[in-house]
């Protein structure tokens, strides 16, 4: 399965969620899945590079022409595409994917993040999405759709089209069969982050 994985290009981030980030890596690669992501090699994009590169799994960067100088890119991936926009990056990621991880990060993320999900809502891919809410990250996030839901601007059907998790099994467990999960997303609440 391919898996492409948003997330911040930033270094500044704690230890912890590149921490996190890595194990991500090195699961995906275990299960032999291929990782798609914007190449950078710093963050949490470097993190699960780094991750996937340490169990020789495969590893697909799409990045737009003008990243591609020196110390931006990861330099260890099986494939490089290349873009000569952030749209058509996207569009590429989504492409070349069968799923997609949202991990911490910033403005891009977020952009990467909304777009996919709206285009799920609109049943323009069928392709499951997952948040990996780590350290709580994304808990101000969930609750502002928790409002979206009850002020009636989305309905909890679109929200279940991106479940948060908090554990790397249990995500990975989704992503893989998310066909047989979306029949009742209830019974993984205890493992992920409560709707």
């Amino acid at each position: 399965m391919n898996i492409c994985i948003y997330g911040a290009a930033s270094d500044d981030i704690a230890f912890g969620y590149k921490e996190a980030g890595f194990e991500l890596g090195v699961n995906m690669a275990k299960r032999k899945h291929k990782l798609v992501f914007g190449g950078g090699c710093a963050g949490m994009m470097g993190a699960v590079a780094r991750g996937m590169t340490s169990e020789n799994g495969e590893i697909v960067c799409v990045s737009p022409k003008f990243f591609n100088v020196d110390g931006i890119l990861y330099d260890k991936c099986t494939e490089y595409i290349y873009t000569d926009t952030m749209r058509e990056r996207k569009q590429q990621m989504e492409e070349n994917s069968d799923a997609f991880i949202v991990t911490p990060g910033g403005i891009g993320t977020m952009d990467e993040f909304l777009e996919i999900l709206s285009l799920r809502q609109l049943d323009r891919h069928q392709k499951p999405i997952a948040v990996f809410n780590i350290n709580h990250y994304f808990d101000q996030l969930l609750d502002f759709f928790k409002t979206m839901v009850e002020e009636q601007f989305m309905t909890e059907g679109n929200l279940r089209l991106c479940p948060f998790f908090d554990d790397i099994r249990v995500l990975l467990d989704y992503v893989e069969n998310a066909e047989i999960f979306h029949a009742d997303v209830s019974n993984l609440r205890s493992e992920m982050t409560d709707f």
